[in-house]
């Protein structure tokens, strides 16, 4: 049976937030609004009341508690540290108030285009999609390309358009992956939306199904059959994974898993951990 590969060790670092090398990004260019999530609003460009003068969280190893489950959650992809070392060469916005603006608009491009390049890589470990890895590389290296353009160019990328491209390929691996699992026409039923908010779901067997962009907020998964599943942008917050296995489901992020809700029963792919909450 075909399982997540892991990703070598200089992807799995490129494409994993570094927040020692990156000036709180994340902390000021985004806003939230006070819900379950964060504990107050914050506009962009603002930086949270939470970010010390060294870049780094003064309550990040209880965010949970401090009512910023959001940020426990949340996943650049090692955006942070590439605006902030390669892009603006390590010039902080603190110190260079002229870039700030420009510094905190490249910064969610860079992660639309760093998580794009992740599932690319995790494309091309695939097997059953050999017939797309030329296409695959290709748009690797100009994603790749982008990434370390100047940040004037950045900002004229139309990024939808470019993740439109990529995202047609990633579709097509993902039924290459799932080919013995899908019907004999090859055509599957779309998951809607909303369809799975709050579902009760426990032991239902969803072997090789797509989730892709699926909203399974508090979703009831538990020991549900979840292998070699395609999860590329499910809403997993608060979905109880209780005893799941997601054994070789792939496109899945650590991010997904921190939103949910699991245990030591849960299976999970190859290079993906346990949340440290699944463990009390």
């Amino acid at each position: 049976m075909t399982d997540r590969t892991v990703l070598n060790d200089a992807a799995e670092k490129e494409y994993k937030a570094d927040c020692l090398t990156c000036f709180g990004l994340c902390c000021v260019a985004l806003p939230y609004a006070k819900s379950a999530d964060f504990a107050y609003n914050k506009d962009a460009g603002t930086p949270c009341r939470n970010l010390q003068g060294d870049f780094l969280c003064s309550i990040h190893e209880n965010l949970r508690g401090s009512k910023f489950r959001g940020c426990a959650v949340y996943e650049c992809f090692g955006a942070g540290q590439k605006v902030s070392q390669v892009t603006f060469g390590g010039r902080d916005w603190r110190q260079n108030q002229e870039l700030a603006d420009e510094m905190f608009q490249v910064f969610p491009i860079m992660q639309q285009l760093h998580e794009m390049l992740m599932y690319v890589t995790e494309a091309l470990s695939f097997t059953e999609n050999r017939s797309l890895h030329s296409s695959l590389l290709e748009v690797q290296s100009e994603t790749e390309s982008i990434t370390f353009l100047a940040p004037k160019e950045l900002l004229k990328i139309n990024i939808d358009e470019h993740r439109a491209e990529v995202n047609e390929l990633l579709l097509k691996s993902s039924k290459m992956v799932r080919s013995k699992f899908l019907p004999k026409d090859g055509q599957e039923q779309q998951v809607r939306g909303m369809e799975f908010i709050g579902a009760k779901l426990a032991g239902k067997k969803f072997r090789g199904k797509s989730f892709r962009g699926a909203l399974l907020i508090a979703a009831d998964l538990r020991n549900a059959d979840l292998r070699m599943t395609d999860m590329i942008g499910a809403d997993l917050r608060d979905a109880d994974l209780s005893g799941a296995n997601l054994t070789g489901s792939f496109f899945l992020t650590q991010a997904q898993l921190n939103a949910a809700i699991g245990n030591k029963q849960t299976l999970l792919p190859k290079g993906l951990e346990m949340p440290e909450h699944w463990r009390r």
